[in-house]
């Protein structure tokens, strides 16, 4: 049984192992205080774990990973539903996020919690051995404001 509970030092080394694999050319675990972490563990370890930024009026996605071996068991979904949690909580009007255009499964898991596309950003994912990647910009409207 999986369980959310906030990141804490211990979970560092293992976060930046994933980080590392699953997000090489852009780990995004610069801690900010104004950043909210949280990971998803099990019996054998660390499944996932995201992160979004709190800092106003549009909260930002900031990373969010499910371990390939637990992808598929609605993980993902658990994540995403925590962070606009806390994205609500801290006041915000909307969720930001950006996701590769070309990854289907996040962008259906994006659109299963209310997140819309808003723009593109060409070329947006650069990779030295192949060729860019669009990332296309999502927002989910939480409550009152233009945004």
């Amino acid at each position: 049984m999986s369980a959310l509970r906030e990141v804490t030092w211990r979970d560092i080394p293992r976060l930046v192992e994933l980080e590392t694999e699953l997000f090489a050319d852009a780990a995004e675990l610069a801690g900010r205080p104004r950043r909210s972490y949280v990971v998803l563990e099990g019996g054998d370890g660390i499944e996932g774990y995201a992160g979004v930024d709190l800092g106003g009026d549009v909260a930002d996605v900031m990373t969010l990973a499910v371990v390939p071996g637990w992808r598929g068991r609605g993980l993902g979904d658990l994540l995403v539903g925590e962070l606009v949690r806390r994205a609500g909580k801290s006041g915000a009007g909307s969720v930001m996020l950006e996701v590769r255009a070309d990854n289907g499964p996040a962008r259906r898991l994006y659109e299963r919690h209310g997140f819309e596309e808003v723009s593109v950003r060409r070329r947006y994912y650069r990779q030295p051995d192949g060729p860019d990647v669009d990332a296309l910009v999502m927002r989910r409207r939480l409550g009152g404001g233009p945004w």
